[in-house]
Formats: C-alpha cells, structure tokens, sequence
C-alpha cells in the first residue's frame, strides 16, 4: 500500500461504508480498501485485530492523517472539515441542521433497525417483516420532512451528506422491502444520473460486481 494513503475498512453490503465510498469519491480522495466481511468465519469484525482498529467491531472505519475513525457520519464530517471541497454540508445554518437531521434520521432511526446484529435477534422467521416495518415507518417520516426541505436534492440544490445517507438506504429497501415506488426513489434519480455517480464497491467479491446492485 502507499505511504499515507487512507484506508477504508468496508464491507460491501454495509450501507455505512457505502456513505463513506460516496464522500471519498466525491472529493477525489485516493484510497485503499481493506474487506471485512461480517459474515464469513463468523464475521471478520470480531478479530482483535480489528477491535483494536474499532472497539464497537463495525464498519466502516477510516484510517486518516495518523488516526482512526469509526462511525460513517464522523468520517464524513472529518473529511468535510478537513478536505472541504466539494462542500456536502451547506453554509447556511438552518440547511446545514436539515442536512444533519436528515443524516441522523436514516444513520439512527432506519439503517440500525436492520442491521445484522439486530436481525438476529429477532429471529430468521420475523426479520424480513421488521426489516420492511422500519423501512416503511422511517420511509414515511423521511418523506414528509424532505416535502420541506428538498430541492432537487434531500436539502435545497446541491449534494450533501444527507444523499450520501439516503442512496445507501434506498438501495436496501429495494433489497428488503415492499415500500413502494415514492417521492424519495423518484427524487434519487438526478443523484444516480449525476456526472459523478456513487462509485462501486471496491470489496465487493467480482461475481457480485457482474450479477448483483451495489447494497
């Protein structure tokens, strides 16, 4: 690997790491990928080598300028700070706030309510219907505050980390949800159609690259 090179740890069905791989991408960050898969050997974020990287053992986690940060809306907001061109949080303060709850909102109120960890706890027989329960309850709330807020994008016109958390999170209830086809699908358009698109998962195994959409 290249000296100074930021690493990303990620998991290629990790809405988190996705966020991350978005906000990288966007403000032409070169980076390294280092895999770990939460599924296979019992999940690679049980390691010690990697709870000495991140003690919660959750991707993503961003090696970066001699220190490690976990939790997607973090290393987002350190790189914002630190490398902020192009902006993904707006200058104006009442913006900057709808683009933090809307963050907070998905990153806290919807992705967590389907993660793995949770999933397994309410058993194989009921986690597809809890899945598709939180998508729908947080999908409606979402959809009343962007009524407010949104441009052509979550917040007034530009991108902001409020897309980076919803592109992610659309493309899970695509995967694991009856939601129907709404307002927030239809706006996510003009992201997919941007002239910097997400950018692929780089830790995805090569099959999945051919045969299945980035989750």
């Amino acid at each position: 690997m290249q000296a100074g090179k930021p690493i990303l740890y990620s998991y290629f069905r990790s809405s988190c790491s996705w966020r991350v791989r978005i906000a990288l991408a966007l403000k032409s960050i070169d980076y390294e990928t280092i895999p770990i898969n939460l599924i296979k050997d019992g999940g690679q974020q049980f390691s010690e080598e990697f709870q000495a990287l991140n003690p919660m053992k959750q991707v993503p986690a961003l090696k970066i300028d001699g220190i490690t940060i976990g939790q997607s809306l973090a290393i987002i907001e350190y790189l914002e700070e630190t490398r902020p061109t192009p902006r993904l949080l707006p200058r104006d303060p009442k913006k900057r706030a709808h683009v933090r709850m809307i963050s907070d909102l998905i990153a806290g109120g919807i992705q967590p309510l389907q993660n793995l960890s949770v999933l397994k706890q309410v058993g194989q027989e009921n986690q597809l219907t809890w899945a598709q329960k939180a998508i729908t309850s947080g999908f409606n709330a979402l959809e009343q505050i962007l009524q407010s807020t949104a441009g052509r994008y979550c917040v007034g016109d530009e991108v902001s980390m409020a897309d980076l958390c919803l592109v992610p999170q659309v493309a899970n209830a695509e995967r694991l949800s009856r939601h129907p086809w709404s307002p927030i699908s239809e706006a996510l358009l003009s992201i997919w159609l941007s002239p910097e698109p997400p950018p692929p998962n780089s830790d995805k195994p090569d099959l999945l690259h051919k045969n299945q959409k980035c989750v």
